[in-house]
């Protein structure tokens, strides 16, 4: 028997009157590791925001652990884009990563020492503990990623939701994510990751979900990269490695 985690029902986003995704459904199991992957513009941030009610739908459902994610909100997890964060705020590393223990406090209750160790610790875990006193305006975009995984971590969620982790990073960082992603696999997680370079999904992911503003395919690694399946996604060989090239800068 399987454990459904994630299930995606006939999910519709439009915006300002234009369809950005259409008829989408699909479920992921516990312990999955999946990778979104599409062109550009084919919605793959909007579906992450939209499952997880960042976003309106038009129509459809999502279940997070057989609920609503409303009703589950503090056991799922989320890592935006970096360019949607404003790094200028001023806040210090572990101050940030705090802000993961937060869903698991009571109403109006303060951190204390029990939740500033764990979020040391948190940091510790994606190697960026020398730096829990700096401002995260100073840190450079991996270890900014590295950190917001962190306060991911803090939060002792189920299910993890990534938005482009791994661009604009360095290779240790890139390293670093993955290796955790991996680990939190292993503990039984599941985790969803918006994705670019399709060279590396063979090596980063089980499982792979293909949009071009509707689902092309969902399945396994090998399945879903198939020279039909990329070519209907992404409309033709040149679009396909395009898109290569630009990940890999």
């Amino acid at each position: 028997m399987t454990n459904t985690v994630l299930s995606v029902n006939e999910l519709h986003v439009s915006y300002l009157g234009n369809q950005a995704l259409k008829k989408i459904s699909f479920d992921l199991d516990q312990g999955s590791l999946a990778g979104i992957i599409g062109p550009n513009g084919a919605g793959k941030s909007t579906l992450i925001k939209a499952m997880i009610g960042l976003i309106p739908s038009d129509q459809g459902n999502v279940r997070i652990l057989g609920e609503a994610v409303k009703k589950i909100r503090k056991r799922v997890a989320y890592v935006p884009q970096r360019n949607d964060i404003d790094w200028n705020f001023p806040i210090h590393v572990l101050d940030a990563v705090l802000i993961g223990t937060y869903p698991n406090l009571r109403l109006f209750q303060k951190p204390k020492k029990k939740e500033r160790d764990w979020a040391f610790e948190c940091l510790k875990r994606v190697g960026m503990e020398d730096f829990s006193k700096r401002q995260i305006g100073e840190l450079s975009g991996g270890q900014q990623q590295r950190v917001f995984l962190a306060r991911a971590l803090a939060q002792r969620a189920d299910v993890f939701f990534l938005d482009e982790p791994f661009v604009g990073v360095d290779i240790r960082s890139e390293e670093t994510i993955i290796q955790i992603l991996k680990e939190l696999q292993l503990e039984g997680k599941t985790t969803l990751v918006v994705h670019h370079d399709l060279s590396k999904a063979n090596v980063y992911f089980d499982e792979l979900v293909l949009l071009n503003k509707e689902l092309i395919a969902k399945g396994r690694v090998s399945e879903v990269l198939s020279s039909n399946l990329i070519q209907k996604a992404y409309g033709n060989p040149l679009a396909f490695m395009n898109e290569r090239e630009v990940s890999s800068r």
